[in-house]
């Protein structure tokens, strides 16, 4: 069996018009040109968040600059109708790139980082403006990979409680914990979720009984304890599965 090319997919804050020839950022010039070694003349296919993917050619590659010039709009399906705002304990190193690069290949429409009671993470100032960076390079790079059509937003990390009291928009408040009653068979459906991830050692119980008294409502997922960067995965493959775009 032949094998499928392989396009490089871009992700560009910038509009997209059919015709225009776009000098893209120096870390997308530096994928492209250095590491990918393409040419002009090469295929690429854009994406901005406004629902479309845009194909493109290369048409200057070089150590100084990658200018593509867009030839065609198109409008694929890529995204889901559950909009999920995943809210992650932030947990160490590869496991916090992990957890994030799953939820976006797996529908996240935002993601919020939060440090919690537990948590092992401890980053302010100039270290979490260097992490915060490298997490929306993680963000930008799955949805590349993935064939999204938006790049999920992320949100600058807060602390647990202050998104507790000021949470995001959703229909629908979760939070998983191995020790609750109900799983999502028992719930009705819903069009925009907000879950909770604790860290490696568990939301604390303050937490938890902060998070209920303000709506939470907490959810098991299976008899096993999963780790941080394993739950949101399950979690999020669960909910896409009911009330998501992986049913088939």
């Amino acid at each position: 069996m032949a094998r499928t090319r392989h396009i490089p997919r871009v992700h560009l804050a910038a509009a997209l018009a059919v015709g225009d020839e776009i000098a893209l950022p120096d870390d997308k010039r530096h994928h492209l040109s250095t590491v990918l070694r393409l040419a002009a003349g090469a295929e690429l296919r854009l994406f901005n968040g406004d629902g479309a993917e845009y194909d493109a050619t290369l048409i200057a590659s070089d150590r100084k600059q990658a200018i593509a010039r867009i030839d065609r709009r198109t409008t694929p399906a890529g995204e889901s109708p559950l909009a999920v705002t995943l809210v992650q304990a932030i947990a160490r190193g590869d496991r916090m790139d992990f957890a994030l690069a799953k939820a976006v290949e797996l529908g996240v429409t935002a993601i919020q980082p939060v440090f919690t009671e537990r948590g092992q993470v401890k980053l302010d100032g100039a270290r979490l403006a260097k992490k915060q960076a490298h997490w929306q390079r993680v963000v930008e790079s799955a949805a590349e990979q993935s064939g999204r059509l938006s790049c999920p937003a992320l949100t600058e990390a807060a602390e647990l409680r202050s998104i507790i009291a000021a949470p995001p928009a959703a229909d629908r408040y979760l939070m998983l914990a191995p020790e609750a009653a109900g799983g999502l068979s028992t719930l009705a459906p819903a069009h925009e979720v907000a879950l909770l991830i604790g860290p490696e050692s568990g939301l604390s119980n303050d937490e938890i009984e902060t998070a209920a008294a303000a709506g939470w409502q907490a959810l098991a997922l299976g008899p096993r304890v999963l780790r941080t960067e394993t739950a949101g995965m399950a979690a999020l493959a669960a909910l896409q599965t009911v009330w998501g775009d992986l049913a088939g």
